[in-house]
């Protein structure tokens, strides 16, 4: 049994590869195949060898408006194609789990443990997320006028605050003169 110290792939790597394509929670292929430690043309070929065990809903392919909407993601500014011979395959949770039926290697089987702890993981956040918003729900209708403040309170501290934006470039600053001058 490994530790959390001693995972092949923490946890936190792999929260952030999983994005939201679609509705769903979606890793994508190149990311994949770095967790596996391939290139992503064997990991492509593999999948498209096994194309039965990969149906719509287990993996589907970018389109080139979804390409253009994830262009920061990929890192590069060649908004038609994102500087890709091909367009990237998102996987879905059972997606990645039929991964370990064709990527048959211990690397893989251990990666995909972690892959699919991590997807529950966010699973019971998100939740326990809505269960906590849906008992404040509750109490605010119970005590409605009376805790109004307390429950905005509450819900702001639920939704972060965006991190505020960066200035970028010099700021002016107004000099202040020792004397004031008169109207003549």
């Amino acid at each position: 049994m490994t530790t959390p110290s001693r995972q092949l792939v923490p946890a936190e790597r792999i929260e952030g590869m999983i994005l939201q394509i679609r509705g769903q929670k979606v890793m994508l292929d190149r990311d994949l195949a770095a967790l596996y430690g391939l290139e992503t043309k064997f990991l492509k070929r593999a999948v498209r060898r096994n194309q039965k065990r990969f149906p719509e809903d287990f993996m589907f392919v970018l389109t080139s408006e979804e390409l253009t909407h994830w262009r920061r993601q990929f890192g590069t500014s060649n908004a038609e194609r994102m500087g890709l011979r091909y367009p990237p395959m998102a996987f879905t949770e059972q997606g990645v789990a039929m991964l370990s039926s064709v990527l048959n290697s211990e690397r893989a089987i251990a990666v995909n443990i972690a892959i699919m702890r991590t997807f529950a993981r966010l699973r019971h956040i998100l939740a326990s997320h809505k269960e906590l918003a849906q008992r404040l729900e509750e109490l605010e209708r119970k005590y409605d006028s009376q805790f109004r403040v307390v429950f905005d309170a509450l819900r702001e501290l639920m939704n972060p605050p965006d991190p505020p934006s960066k200035q970028i470039g010099f700021g002016v600053r107004e000099r202040r003169t020792k004397y004031k001058l008169s109207p003549r």
